[in-house]
């Protein structure tokens, strides 16, 4: 009989994360095959998800609390879950209740039809505007950067094989990026298609500045693509910069009378240079990575470990 551990990460959801729990209690008790344990991983959240964590560990024996010390981020709770899980199959899903746990039949029955992951593809998705913006963007980076397939649709609610998150935890730099630990892991992943629910209290965690520290995380942690742009782009710049001198002592041959043009010559200076700024800081923020991984900086701080889970990995 295999087991399913579900990884939970929690922020503000003291309001949805029972319902969510008692939703995995019911479509696992309709799946007989398997025994099941749910691991809830608060990102210090400052609301009260912490004490509802603590009711749910103290009402159920197969559940299991982990408090980070400090907001670390989703990607870094996940990571956090993924070293305390004891199951042959581990489902990952969202704390709002937006992805439905009665689903959780259709992903058992990908893995067992022999896939390594098996992501929820939603074909109405209900986040906002800005939500469905910054899914499209990081659609588009993991397309690009990290050489995801065209037709496989990414999202936070997936199962995957135990081997490849034992695979994952391997990674014990800073700035842990799942989808991209994943990919880099194994190709045989497929799509099963849910509904995505209304958000049914609270909002979004995720502002700008989180999605754009997640793609940082995604493009310079698992690909040296950017780099290989700014050198194409830093050589077309060359290039253009050449010809275009070229042209300039011709015209000045042809006709001596023409006038070189400082307006030109300025919006070449200042293109360039900025040009060149990003391109430095798009290196700078590479080696700024480098420096914080070689200082041992932690993916995450356990502050507490809550019910059946005694003794665990920090990392």
């Amino acid at each position: 009989m295999d087991k399913v551990s579900f990884v939970i990460p929690c922020y503000r959801s003291e309001l949805t994360l029972t319902h969510v729990v008692e939703e995995i209690r019911t479509a696992m008790a309709g799946l007989t095959n398997y025994v099941y344990e749910v691991i809830l991983v608060n990102d210090c959240s400052p609301d009260n998800t912490l004490q509802v964590i603590r009711g749910l560990c103290e009402k159920y024996n197969n559940m299991t609390g982990i408090s980070l010390a400090r907001n670390f981020g989703q990607h870094a709770a996940l990571m956090a879950g993924f070293r305390h899980v004891t199951g042959d199959i581990v489902i990952c899903l969202d704390d709002d209740g937006q992805t439905p746990a009665a689903d959780v039949g259709k992903f058992l029955a990908g893995i067992a039809s022999g896939q390594d992951v098996v992501y929820a593809r939603y074909l109405n998705k209900q986040h906002t505007a800005f939500r469905n913006f910054g899914s499209k963007v990081n659609e588009i980076m993991t397309r690009f950067m990290l050489g995801k397939p065209k037709e496989l649709y990414i999202s936070s609610y997936f199962a995957a094989k135990r081997f490849v998150i034992d695979e994952v935890v391997r990674y014990e730099n800073s700035y842990p990026y799942v989808i991209g630990l994943v990919l880099r892991t194994t190709k045989n992943i497929s799509n099963v298609d849910v509904k995505h629910r209304q958000r049914e209290t609270g909002h979004s965690g995720y502002t700008m500045k989180t999605l754009l520290g997640l793609w940082f995380n995604g493009f310079t942690a698992f690909s040296i693509q950017p780099l290989r742009f700014a050198t194409m782009v830093g050589s077309l710049c060359a290039v253009s910069g050449f010809l275009y001198g070229i042209y300039t002592v011709i015209k000045r041959l042809v006709n001596p009378g023409v006038p070189m043009g400082f307006s030109s010559l300025m919006s070449a200076v200042v293109f360039l240079g900025g040009m060149i700024m990003l391109m430095l800081g798009l290196i700078g923020e590479y080696v700024g990575r480098i420096y914080i991984s070689l200082n041992n900086s932690p993916q995450y701080v356990i502050r507490e470990i809550i019910g059946q889970k005694e003794n665990g990995n920090e990392m």
